[in-house]
């Protein structure tokens, strides 16, 4: 039977026409986010602002599909996965998706003043840097198909560098638009922090072996936490060391905070890093 043309345009099939069960639930992934947003607003509603919950919910999940097509190359080393590469084109695109969805919704939450919207970008810098974001974003993803791969030639893989610097715009916009609470940009932080110790020591040449791992995960950690402690101590007059401290208490009701997080999810990755290296060693790979 022959291949049908039109199995290209779907996101869970392959360059060959086969359905791909990894890119089918990736799909799934990110789509499930904002239709749940969605569903929610219509049924429930979002509380009394619900343009408000849904731009900050959308922009939020943003951030994190950005982050997460930043740790394929990493994850795909470390966990004997090639086949996530397959997946970073789509955790990409989200993004951006989910990023120029939260653009549009904050122009309505301003009712589509257009002369405001682009008033407030000029004149508030958390917003000026998220729409640097946006754009930088919107080139990432217009030239992520084959077609501009092959007419970029070696500039393709230059522009496309700028995912870092996107990165930590993404990260700076979402901790100084979340003002009081703070809590999970700075885990973003924390986890971009990860990603770039574990580029630059795979620039380096450097093995990263479980013990490296193990390193990151608590010197991350005890970075994390001082970054929380110094935006507070900054922003809110809390006392630095009290802030700091507070993160290598037992968690309270309130949960982990964000070293916490940065370290349970460091010491997860190492383990599982380990437990597959171990794997492929006594299958003889």
């Amino acid at each position: 039977m022959a291949k049908s043309p039109y199995k290209r345009f779907f996101p869970w099939y392959d360059r060959a026409g086969r359905f791909f069960p990894l890119k089918a639930a990736c799909f799934l992934f990110v789509l499930f986010p904002g239709v749940g947003t969605a569903i929610t607003w219509a049924v429930e509603g979002l509380g009394p602002r619900p343009v408000t919950i849904a731009i900050h919910t959308v922009g939020d999940w943003g951030v994190r599909f950005l982050l997460l097509s930043l740790a394929v190359t990493p994850f795909r080393r470390l966990f004997f996965w090639p086949k996530l590469i397959f997946v970073r084109r789509m955790l990409g695109v989200a993004a951006a998706a989910y990023i120029v969805i939260h653009f549009c919704l904050y122009v309505v939450d301003q009712k589509f003043d257009l002369g405001k919207v682009a008033s407030e970008i000029v004149l508030r810098i958390y917003l000026t840097i998220g729409f640097v974001g946006l754009v930088g974003l919107l080139a990432l993803a217009i030239t992520s198909t084959d077609g501009m791969m092959k007419r970029l030639g070696k500039n393709w893989r230059r522009l496309h560098t700028l995912a870092y610097p996107i990165g930590v715009i993404a990260v700076i916009h979402f901790m100084l638009q979340s003002k009081s609470n703070v809590s999970e940009p700075v885990l973003m932080g924390g986890f971009f922090l990860w990603l770039m110790t574990w580029r630059a020591l795979d620039r380096a040449r450097v093995e990263v072996t479980p013990a490296v791992l193990l390193a990151m995960a608590i010197g991350l950690t005890a970075v994390t936490a001082l970054g929380e402690a110094s935006w507070y101590a900054l922003a809110s007059n809390f006392r630095f060391e009290r802030v700091f401290l507070a993160n290598f208490n037992p968690p309270a009701m309130g949960g982990l905070r964000p070293a916490g997080w940065m370290l349970l999810t460091g010491l997860f990755v190492t383990a599982f890093a380990a437990s597959r290296a171990e794997s492929f060693r006594l299958r003889g790979r």
